[in-house]
């Protein structure tokens, strides 16, 4: 897909992200954005990665070849309302939320389901904003595609290959099954996470006793809860019927739980325990939950010999590696690359070295 004009409707981590990584493959693509805040475009121009020094006019995206819609979904549903009667007939509309079925919906009302693909990245962290936004973002990072049956499949395949041409890897799903998997393994959890932190919140003393005593555990169990309280609040109000669907379900989960040890069945609490324990360790995915681990997580390019230049570097140094982890899900994740070290002055000699070659780092806080 040869595309010369990309617009975007929000320019935050991941629509910044995006931007980096067209920019990055396709250095001649012309790139408009606009943002709640015009702060945010005029940084934007001034790192030249924006060609509009100034908030857009809606008729102006008229001349994209795509537009990606990179604000709350309920703001994405409604500029996609405003650009039906602004688009070029080719122009691919898509989305980066964690919802689709509204969109969805307002698509199909619309008649723009031949020209409009939901799109999912699953990458990003809790810090939020442009200044956080890299290039190296979608790296192998799954990234998933909905479109309804009107979609044209050359329109699909076309764009599902400049997707993967970013470094992503697609992954096609209905709308309704990826409402449904989101729901599970994302949106669950962070209802889970927050109302476990205003658990110990509300049963903490004056003191402060669980705050101070709070391990890596707790921390990293509930580190999903420091994300945007607006972004969540749009995302289950999108997904409400799966979300309510699924804390009911987790009700009956705990209430198992809640039933072995009143009882106290110990079998039952070790079958509980055990057909959790199997399922998660059959995840492949790093495990931080432990305050002995010490990962460094580091953004590369998707090269030949790029991997083997970090090693590389590291071991010049004579710094022993533990493990690493090539992270595809990387939604809520610090990086692309994550490096496990055995020991913290291991872990702070390699971020030097790397931050001195050039390497964007970070170290997860538990």
């Amino acid at each position: 897909m040869k595309s010369k004009t990309i617009g975007f409707v929000g320019l935050g981590l991941i629509g910044g992200s995006i931007a980096k990584a067209i920019l990055k493959t396709y250095p001649n693509t012309r790139i408009l954005a606009t943002a709640s805040r015009e702060s945010t475009i005029e940084t934007a121009f001034e790192e030249r990665l924006i060609d509009n020094n100034g908030l857009l006019k809606i008729h102006q995206f008229g001349q994209c070849d795509i537009i990606f819609l990179c604000s709350p979904v309920k703001v994405n549903c409604d500029y996609l309302r405003k650009l039906k009667d602004v688009v070029k007939p080719d122009c691919i509309i898509t989305d980066v939320g964690s919802v689709k079925g509204d969109i969805t919906a307002v698509a199909r009302e619309l008649e723009m389901t031949n020209q409009f693909i939901g799109g999912h990245p699953m990458t990003g962290s809790e810090m939020t904003g442009l200044d956080y936004s890299s290039a190296s973002l979608l790296e192998n990072a799954y990234y998933i595609l909905t479109a309804d049956s009107e979609m044209n499949k050359e329109t699909y395949s076309q764009f599902s290959d400049y997707i993967r041409s970013l470094g992503a890897i697609p992954i096609q799903l209905t709308p309704e099954e990826h409402d449904e998997a989101t729901a599970t393994v994302s949106h669950l959890p962070h209802v889970v996470a927050a109302a476990l932190v205003n658990l110990v919140n509300d049963n903490d003393d004056d003191r402060k006793i669980c705050k101070t005593i709070a391990a890596g555990g707790f921390k990293d169990i509930t580190r999903i809860a420091s994300g945007s309280p607006t972004m969540w609040q749009h995302i289950f109000l999108s997904n409400k019927d799966a979300v309510l669907k699924l804390i009911s379900d987790f009700k009956d989960e705990l209430s198992q739980f809640e039933n072995a040890i009143s009882s106290s069945d110990s079998d039952e609490i070790i079958n509980l325990w055990t057909k959790a324990k199997d399922y998660r360790d059959s995840i492949t995915i790093p495990d931080s939950a432990h305050s002995r681990f010490f990962e460094l997580y580091c953004d590369i390019d998707d090269k030949p010999g790029t991997l083997v230049g970090v090693l590389q570097l590291l071991a010049n140094a004579e710094i022993s590696v533990k493990n690493i982890d090539i992270i595809h899900n990387r939604e809520f994740e610090p990086g692309v690359l994550r490096i496990e070290f055995y020991t913290q002055d291991a872990l702070d000699k390699a971020r030097t070295v790397l931050t001195h070659n050039n390497y964007y780092t970070r170290q997860r806080t538990n």
